[in-house]
């Protein structure tokens, strides 16, 4: 599996987690790790949690501009 899927993967599985999410949020490394079912180095998890905290921003601003829109 390349970083895309594993990025698509593992955001699905911490969006989807309570759990894992607030374990993304305390320590995103371990978070990771812990989802992918494997101790890689840290450099190598670090794109996968840069991309994962990406695609949470952007939702999440998603998210404010859609409830700003059903203020006008």
């Amino acid at each position: 599996m390349g970083v895309v899927e594993q990025i698509k993967d593992t955001i699905e599985k911490i969006t989807k987690d309570e759990s894992l999410m607030k374990d993304f949020k305390n320590d995103p490394i371990k978070a990771v790790e812990k989802v992918i079912g494997k101790d890689l180095p840290d450099d190598a998890v670090e794109k996968i949690v840069d991309g994962v905290k990406a695609k949470i921003s952007a939702d999440k601003v998603g998210d404010a501009l859609g409830s700003l829109k059903k203020l006008f």
